[in-house]
């Protein structure tokens, strides 16, 4: 079992991090109401939904820890009863980040960028290398970056994949 590399996994969030803060502070008023490419979203929605990425993974890790010790059969049936709820899923996904622009709004969504990451950062640095390595099975319909089986040090690498893939639907400084 290859050892995780937890700096290039901590560079990464933190390139998120510095890249997040500049989206915010280079954006007007009037970019954040724009717009995305290739979505239905707002870009300040579009921001607040790349956010949400990295607060998930918070959550990831705690039902990751939950399946690993239960039958690989579990992990599997969970996926599988989430995959066959995908369309809900998305139609959930779409108006959670409508509504949470709202509330964690371009003034507020760099304070709460900046605490889940370093939470995320301080999880992994404590984390047991074996623990890396576990895993369960995720619904791949959800999100292209989601897999049939994920370890926890997947889940760590998650909310960058999905943050660059954002990041290139945003249309600031730019027309849509």
């Amino acid at each position: 079992m290859k050892q995780v590399d937890r700096q290039a996994i901590i560079d990464d969030l933190e390139r998120a991090r510095r890249d997040f803060h500049r989206l915010l502070d280079g954006a007007s008023k009037p970019e954040l109401s724009q717009p995305s490419r290739g979505t239905r979203w707002t870009n300040e929605q579009l921001l607040f939904h790349m956010l949400f990425g990295f607060i998930l993974v918070r959550v990831l890790l705690i039902i990751v820890r939950l399946f690993w010790r239960l039958p690989d059969g579990a992990s599997r049936r969970f996926s599988q009863i989430l995959n066959a709820a995908t369309a809900p899923f998305h139609v959930v996904n779409y108006f959670g980040a409508c509504g949470g622009a709202l509330v964690f709004n371009h003034r507020r969504m760099g304070v709460r960028f900046d605490r889940t990451l370093d939470a995320i950062e301080a999880r992994l640095v404590d984390e047991a290398e074996a623990d890396l390595h576990r895993g369960m099975h995720y619904p791949e319909r959800w999100d292209p970056y989601f897999t049939d089986f994920m370890t926890l040090k997947d889940i760590y690498r998650y909310p960058t994949l999905h943050f660059d893939h954002h990041a290139r639907q945003l249309t600031l400084g730019r027309s849509a």
